[in-house]
């Protein structure tokens, strides 16, 4: 097993029930760093999805993208670390001073508690959005340079990172530096579908260009062999590692 690349593999537990959810995570938790855990299966499951993941000895990205009112955001993600997820995010558009009090009560739950804080990430622009996206509702500069405006905005206010495409990964780093960590959706490999992501690239060259960690669901989910699927993902993100 490769254990650096497997650190960098997040899979996408995009699915409607908790039967599901653990038979995926029994067969891909020895190949995977985390689980992310979105919107669907929280809502059908709630935290008890959390804690069957982590009863197979994996980690959570919760995948919530809270964006609400400093206060509102602030309280949920205290409620994300009582849970002990590794990863949790909030919409960056949701402006500077929400995130400053999330992590303001963040840090301060954490410390109280003797918890280890989770990284926390800040949605840019989702890999699903365009230029045409944000012009209808009203965003009238470009994605190139929203996000890095957005990775910056969320630095600034104590973040560890950003979720972002991969093809604005190398605009993060530059705006951001080399210690800001850029987890990437819309990662298809060679072999896979694009389905619904527009802006997407190959793992290689996620993290040829910086890319901190990977999700991924559909390449492994759909393949006819999702062992096999994930086994050459991961050869694919150690080969852009070492070279």
């Amino acid at each position: 097993m490769k254990q650096e690349a497997r650190k960098r593999l997040i899979f996408a537990l995009d699915v409607d029930d908790l039967t599901t959810a653990r038979s995926w995570v029994e067969k891909l938790h020895e190949n995977v760093g985390l689980f992310k855990v979105g919107k669907q299966l929280f809502t059908r499951c709630g935290p008890e999805v959390v804690k069957m993941v982590q009863d197979h000895g994996a980690g959570v990205f919760l995948d919530l993208k809270y964006h609400d009112i400093p206060n509102t955001v602030a309280q949920a993600a205290v409620e994300a670390c009582k849970l002990g997820v590794k990863i949790f995010n909030v919409h960056a558009l949701g402006g500077a001073e929400m995130m400053r009090k999330t992590v303001e009560e963040v840090d301060s739950y954490c410390a109280s508690a003797g918890i280890e804080r989770p990284m926390m990430l800040a949605v840019t622009i989702l890999t699903s959005s365009t230029g045409d996206t944000l012009r209808m509702v009203g965003i009238d500069r470009p994605v190139a340079e929203m996000v890095p405006r957005l990775a910056k905005l969320a630095q600034d206010a104590g973040f560890d990172g950003v979720v972002a495409s991969p093809k604005e990964v190398t605009l993060i780093r530059a705006a951001c530096g080399d210690d800001f960590a850029i987890v990437t959706p819309g990662v298809r490999p060679t072999f896979a579908a694009l389905d619904d992501q527009k802006r997407v690239t190959t793992p290689t060259d996620a993290i040829r260009a910086g890319a901190t960690a990977l999700v991924i669901g559909r390449p492994i989910s759909a393949a006819s062999d999702p062992l096999e699927a994930a086994g050459n993902i991961l050869t694919e993100i150690d080969t852009a590692l070492v070279s």
